[in-house]
């Protein structure tokens, strides 16, 4: 059998100990844990990463009493961006196995989001046991307050607890001052409705991925920085235009036409929104990444292809729909769906002829630039 160091590891994902009690991580050795634990205890003696503190350093003490080869370490992650945190964590690890020496592991955690680092750290090191603590409560309605009390007191969870009943409050309480409460009812289920969508289809990560490619773009002084800001001032004018379309042509008639009419208004807004920020990634695509250049090029044809074919499509849709006062009619709505159609067909063939002659040059110049390097 080959020589085995344990290491008994405890995460912190969301860096309690640096955020609160301004530890840096990683922790490593017995000593270093304890004093670790006294001063998160000190700060938030409620914090639940303060148990699984002194169970990893029960363990250690435990291992080291059987005769065994140990070393115990806590990692802290991030407390507001979790992506950089587990990428953290992921770092720091193998600066831990490196440093230490360990060859299996003994996780302690208190549950919940640590365990969500739980695929890092087997791609890291081999797992041996998993400690999960959980804090014993009085069951009766003592306990039962001091759980409401931890849920409500906790950033992430209270943005849904507090925030959505304070907002369906307070829109009630205005909307029934101006004796229109039916305003309330439509705002809250958009709202509500939005939010499910905007869960269920995950597009909260890509906004969290747009935000950090924004930053990124901002710190590395890139062009596509200011295109970003364009396209999303450009972006807000469509909703503005689309409620300014729904305010003079919607008569009330349902959900479909109100939902076309909106894009109707706003669906050149938001092409031009689109082609602004691609504009951006051709512009530094060409500058710091020209193999990527040609799919840049293309993407800003098809969004423009796609914007024409919705505008005659959705202006041919209305104007079968009978809405009063709008101002395409029925012979209008046809041309403008021929004109739309044949339109987005160009677009979309000049771009791939561009794109085509795009990834020629720069197939060239990647060729060119090796010849000369050697």
């Amino acid at each position: 059998m080959g020589f085995i160091r344990t290491l008994v590891l405890n995460i912190d994902r969301d860096d309690d100990i640096g955020f609160k009690s301004s530890i840096e991580s990683p922790v490593i050795g017995r000593e270093a844990c304890l004093n670790a634990a006294i001063k998160l205890a000190l700060t938030d003696p409620e914090d639940s990463d303060l148990n699984a503190i002194f169970q990893a350093v029960s363990t250690y003490d435990k291992l080291i009493q059987d005769g065994e080869d140990a070393e115990v370490v806590v990692i802290g992650g991030n407390h507001f961006r979790f992506i950089e945190g587990d990428r953290k964590i992921a770092r720091l690890l193998d600066e831990i196995i490196a440093q230490t020496g360990c060859n299996q592991c003994i996780l302690v955690t208190d549950g919940g989001e640590d365990e969500y680092i739980l695929p890092i750290i087997q791609g890291k090191i081999t797992i041996s046991s998993i400690q999960r603590v959980v804090v014993s409560q009085m069951p009766n309605l003592e306990g039962t307050y001091y759980i409401l009390k931890k849920l409500v007191s906790d950033p992430k969870i209270s943005k849904i607890v507090l925030v959505l009943p304070g907002l369906t409050l307070l829109l009630y309480a205005i909307s029934y001052t101006v004796n229109r409460p039916e305003i309330a009812t439509i705002v809250i289920a958009g709202c509500i409705g939005g939010y499910l969508l905007y869960k269920g289809f995950s597009l909260d990560d890509i906004v969290r991925t747009q935000v950090i490619d924004l930053r990124s773009t901002l710190y590395r002084g890139r062009f596509s920085f200011v295109t970003y800001i364009g396209g999303l001032i450009f972006a807000i004018v469509g909703v503005m235009e689309g409620t300014n379309a729904l305010t003079n042509y919607w008569d009330g008639s349902g959900i479909f036409p109100m939902a076309i009419i909106f894009l109707w208004g706003a669906v050149a807004w938001f092409t031009l929104a689109a082609i602004t920020t691609s504009l951006g990634s051709m512009i530094d695509s060409f500058l710091y990444e020209r193999e990527s250049l040609s799919r840049a090029v293309i993407f800003s044809y098809f969004i423009c292809a796609i914007g024409v074919l919705a505008f005659g499509g959705m202006s041919y849709t209305l104007s079968n729909l009978g809405i009063s006062q709008f101002p395409v009619t029925q012979e209008l709505g046809i041309t403008y769906i021929i004109q739309g159609a044949f339109g987005g067909l160009i677009c979309a063939f000049v771009g791939i002829i561009l794109q085509h002659f795009i990834s020629i040059w720069a197939q060239k110049e990647e060729k060119a630039i090796i010849k000369s390097e050697f």
